[in-house]
């Protein structure tokens, strides 16, 4: 029985998609910041391999686009990250890991269960769905390190949680928000042609193997 998802164009497209992932977190990091961090374009391709490949591959590209942040943030690429990561390392790298990897999967997700009425619609939602997940979460998860935050970033007379919305999520994820939304309808058009040249490439093989079964009786006859 063959493995119908550890297939080799699989595995180049995901090739393709975690570099993308590699040299657009790299590019982010040091075009400069919208707040406090940096905005996040990575998202494009989570969801470009949650549309394309399943919610399993976005998943796996979340998950490598957090390693990447603990990595930047480890080497002092990424200086928010360097902080909490220096005072709260394990939260830290849970929160990492976690938001992206939940990005992906949940825009995988509902890209599968809406497409069954409209393919656009389950594009649009999925792209959108990204940044809400992803900055959700590292609200959520950042909450839990009010302490460190308040003592290296919080301005005197702000609240960490309007730090976190205003200051480090707002201006990131409006701009996230509005490139997945444009991105979408570039995703959309990336899939329907892959599924065009996929049933042209299954078509293909069925008049083949037709062609072939047709040539066996008379093959057989001629022998005769």
């Amino acid at each position: 029985m063959k493995n119908r998802y550890f297939t080799s164009k699989k595995i180049a497209h995901l090739a393709i998609l975690l570099a993308l992932v590699i040299v657009l977190q790299i590019v982010g990091t040091l075009i400069g910041k919208l707040g406090v961090t940096a905005p996040s374009l990575v998202l494009i391709p989570i969801v470009l391999g949650a549309v394309l490949l399943g919610p399993a591959a976005g998943a796996l590209l979340g998950f490598l686009f957090g390693v990447i942040v603990v990595v930047m943030g480890a080497t002092g690429m990424d200086y928010f990250t360097f902080v909490l990561l220096g005072e709260q390392p394990v939260l830290t790298v849970l929160l990492c890991l976690i938001k992206g990897t939940a990005a992906g999967l949940v825009s995988g997700f509902l890209f599968r269960a809406i497409r069954k009425k409209n393919d656009r619609a389950g594009v649009i939602v999925a792209s959108l769905a990204a940044p809400i997940v992803n900055t959700g979460l590292f609200i959520l998860g950042a909450l839990f390190m009010s302490d460190t935050l308040s003592a290296n970033f919080v301005p005197d007379g702000q609240t960490v949680l309007y730090f976190l919305v205003i200051g480090c999520a707002g201006l990131n994820f409006i701009f996230e928000f509005l490139i997945n939304a444009v991105a979408s309808p570039a995703i959309y058009t990336v899939m329907k042609v892959r599924s065009s040249s996929r049933r042209a490439s299954v078509s293909a093989d069925e008049e083949a193997a037709s062609s072939d079964t047709h040539r066996a009786p008379v093959a057989a006859k001629e022998n005769k």
